[in-house]
């Protein structure tokens, strides 16, 4: 698909790594729905900046959690914009989540984001894709979708969930909507990561640096143009899977 003239919705799309591929996607000529819940601010500058790359940017603010809300933004990304044709599942809460635990407040919060809220966009973007004969859609998934982490088993889970649905949605809505998912490694810093935990993360991948939200960004850009790829993930990790192999084998 050539992005260009097209309509790209991004959950979380505001700040850090879905700033970039809203802003990377505005670059390519796609106009942009920039998702967010409470980060107002941060979309309106980010809205400010893909307007003036000279597409058009709409900030929608939605729990993605809650069906209505993400099916009242589809309808006023269809009347503003008409329609969606490209959708990015982006957002995610980098929630810890100690298990066993007596409350699952955070656990419900973490999956309703994580698992709920890409089902329910990809639920109400694809009548329209299907309709319009053309639809991509890409999910966020990362490395806890593939191994376990310490004290992050609502967030692993729900990576995990979204590789699931990446492989679903791409039988359910072939051939007309592609489907695939980004697992990005180290790319940007938490915010409170100290300089010898950013050092050790790095050390982990096998090039030995961090890399960038817009390593992500351009490999969601590439999912939407690849039209006979559908069902796939894409590493961006610096080779981090394979990284504790790098000084002894066993």
């Amino acid at each position: 698909m050539n992005p260009t003239e097209k309509t790209a919705l991004i959950t979380g799309g505001a700040h850090r790594v879905g700033k970039a591929i809203t802003l990377t996607l505005a670059r390519a000529g796609a106009n942009v729905i920039i998702n967010y819940h409470s980060s107002a601010q941060a979309a309106e500058e980010t809205a400010v900046v893909a307007r003036a790359l000279g597409v058009e940017a709409l900030p929608i603010q939605a729990d993605i959690a809650d069906v209505k809300q993400v099916e009242a933004m589809v309808r006023l990304a269809e009347e503003r914009l008409g329609g969606v044709d490209i959708l990015v599942n982006s957002a995610s809460l980098y929630w810890e989540t100690p298990f066993p635990t007596d409350d699952h407040s955070d656990w419900r919060r973490v999956t309703g984001i994580g698992i709920d809220g890409p089902y329910f966009c990809a639920n109400a973007v694809a009548p329209g894709m299907l309709a319009r004969g053309e639809g991509a859609i890409i999910n966020i998934t990362d490395l806890s979708a593939f191994e376990p982490w310490p004290n992050f088993i609502a967030h692993s889970v729900s990576k995990a969930a979204i590789m699931a649905l990446t492989r679903q949605l791409a039988l359910e809505l072939a051939p007309a909507v592609r489907v695939n998912a980004v697992a990005p490694g180290p790319v940007l810093p938490p915010t409170d990561y100290s300089p010898e935990r950013i050092a050790r993360t790095a050390d982990k991948t096998l090039l030995g640096r961090w890399g960038t939200p817009e390593d992500v960004a351009e490999a969601v850009l590439y999912f939407v143009r690849a039209d006979y790829v559908t069902g796939n993930v894409l590493f961006i990790d610096g080779g981090e899977r394979f990284g504790h192999r790098k000084h002894e084998a066993g």
